[in-house]
C-alpha cells in the first residue's frame, strides 16, 4: 500500500505557532498554501500542517519515528525547546514528546538503545 500522510495541527495563535514549529522542525514551512495555514514536509510522503482554528486547538497528537532520536532531540534542544515528556515503552521503543502553547503534542519515537 502506498500512502501519503498529511497530519493537521489546529492552533489559536498562528504566528506564535509557526515560530514554535519552526524551532521544533528546524526549518521554515515548506509552503504556505493559504493565510492561516503552513505546511512542513517531514519526509518523502509525510507532511504536518498548521491551521488557524481556535475552536479546535489543542487536540492534535502525532508521533513520528526517526532514525536517530538522540540527535533529533539534541538539535531541538539547541533551538530552545525541551521535551514535555519522555518515556520508554515496554518493548524498548523510546518516545520524546513536545507540546505547543495550545497543548498539541508532537512526539518523536526511536528504536531501543
Amino acid at each position: 500500500m502506498s500512502a501519503d500522510l498529511f497530519a493537521g495541527i489546529q492552533v489559536k495563535d498562528y504566528a506564535a505557532a509557526v515560530a514554535w514549529y519552526q524551532r521544533l522542525f528546524g526549518a521554515a514551512p515548506s509552503f504556505v498554501p493559504t493565510d492561516g495555514e503552513a505546511v512542513w514536509q517531514l519526509g518523502e510522503h509525510c507532511f504536518a500542517f498548521l491551521e488557524l482554528k481556535p475552536e479546535h486547538a489543542g487536540h492534535a497528537r502525532h508521533l513520528l519515528f526517526v532514525e536517530d532520536l538522540d540527535t533529533r532531540v539534541a538539535q531541538i534542544a539547541d533551538r530552545g525547546l525541551r521535551p514535555a515528556e519522555q518515556e520508554t515503552l515496554a518493548n524498548g521503543v523510546r518516545k520524546v514528546a513536545y507540546r505547543d502553547e495550545d497543548g498539541n503534542e508532537f512526539a518523536f519515537g526511536g528504536a531501543p538503545l
